[in-house]
């Protein structure tokens, strides 16, 4: 079993979709590890985006991220790594017209996933 980070970012909430897409998350076969409600800190986003600091869409995306909260989660199945970012791509094609403001995020890499994971779930017990 693998595990990934997802993120559903302050958009999501703000349209409400936050229930259409853990829907979509238990159909993909996904098991739901852990989850929190978060809003982020401008630090926090700085941080966790440190990858994309210097790139022309760098501000916007700490702007965006810190505007409201977000969930995040740890999903567990076969795959999920690959598996959640094709689930993404079909998630952010039916439901998002700014790419900038694209629903949710997910880990690209196991190196990634483990970075994010223990970022976000810092001194959290994971089941």
């Amino acid at each position: 079993m693998e595990r990934t980070l997802g993120i559903l970012k302050p958009d999501c909430l703000r349209r409400g979709l936050v229930g259409h897409i853990m829907s979509r998350i238990e159909a993909e076969g996904f098991h739901l590890r852990a989850m929190r409600l978060v809003h982020l800190t401008r630090p926090q986003a700085e941080t966790f985006y440190a990858v994309h600091r210097g790139k022309h869409f760098f501000e916007r995306l700490i702007e965006f991220m810190t505007s409201g909260p977000c969930i995040v989660m740890i999903l567990e199945r076969e795959n999920a790594i690959a598996h959640w970012r094709q689930v993404l791509e079909e998630i952010r094609a039916e439901h998002t017209d700014d790419p900038t403001q694209n629903l949710a995020h997910g880990s690209d890499a196991p190196a990634t996933s483990d970075f994010e994971c223990a970022y976000l779930f810092r001194g959290c017990e994971l089941v």
